[in-house]
């Protein structure tokens, strides 16, 4: 029963990334109609639905929360329960957001290539920084090792910036090349969240792992933007 949990959830967790790709690329390429008005409450709607995303995100990720979490359900579910939960939320997010009129920019030409290149870099950052972190751990079919063996080591993607995979995240949404409103919106709102939760996490991150990870923070001093932040 505990096995079934826990790939199921892991099929969840997938299902969700691809929910992602195919609402964002293709559902949100299309702007909502020009009639449709006022678009402050579509926007509002928007916000809150991911607001909702955020906080769990945020809020479970931290170290008191996660004692409980170990304390209330067995300690190899732990992390499955967390990804079934995020994983439910953002299928939510990504089907109930609500699109809008309008587009913001569309590149061609040379600009076009410039984009697509850009795609697919975030592309290849997620899939190769997941892969240096643990693709089952973030799936929670693996338990993640205790504290005390956790090694953060300064190589890769991760001796570039901490966090590559949220980077990899701006880069893909920020450089498509037809940019309606709705992609804007989830654009902006999801780095805005970033940019808010990465202190929250790194916090955690101190607490749970003292100073392994003091260290790795003055070796790699950019959290997100190499040499700006």
């Amino acid at each position: 029963m505990r096995t079934a949990f826990v790939w199921i959830g892991a099929v969840v967790f997938a299902l969700s990334l691809g929910s992602f790709a195919l609402v964002f690329g293709i559902r949100l390429d299309t702007p909502a109609p020009a009639t449709v008005e006022p678009a402050w409450p579509i926007i509002g709607f928007n916000v809150v639905l991911f607001t909702v995303f955020a906080l769990h995100h945020s809020l479970m990720a931290r170290t008191g929360a996660k004692a409980w979490l170990t304390r209330t359900v067995p300690a190899e579910l732990a992390r499955s329960l967390y990804v079934w939960i995020a994983s439910l939320l953002f299928l939510a997010v990504c089907w109930l957001w609500q699109p809008l009129p309008g587009v913001a920019w569309t590149l061609d030409g040379p600009w076009l290539w410039v984009s697509r290149i850009l795609v697919v870099t975030g592309i290849s950052m997620t899939g190769r920084a997941a892969a240096a972190i643990g693709v089952w751990e973030l799936a929670g079919v693996r338990v993640a090792p205790p504290a005390r063996l956790v090694e953060f080591t300064a190589t890769g993607l991760f001796g570039f910036v901490r966090h590559p995979i949220y980077l990899a995240w701006i880069l893909m949404v920020f450089s498509v090349a037809h940019m309606t409103h709705s992609r804007l919106l989830f654009a902006a709102i999801s780095t805005a969240y970033l940019i808010v939760a990465i202190p929250w996490e790194e916090a955690s991150l101190m607490a749970a792992h003292g100073e392994k990870y003091r260290a790795y923070q003055r070796q790699v001093r950019s959290r997100l933007l190499p040499g700006i932040w």
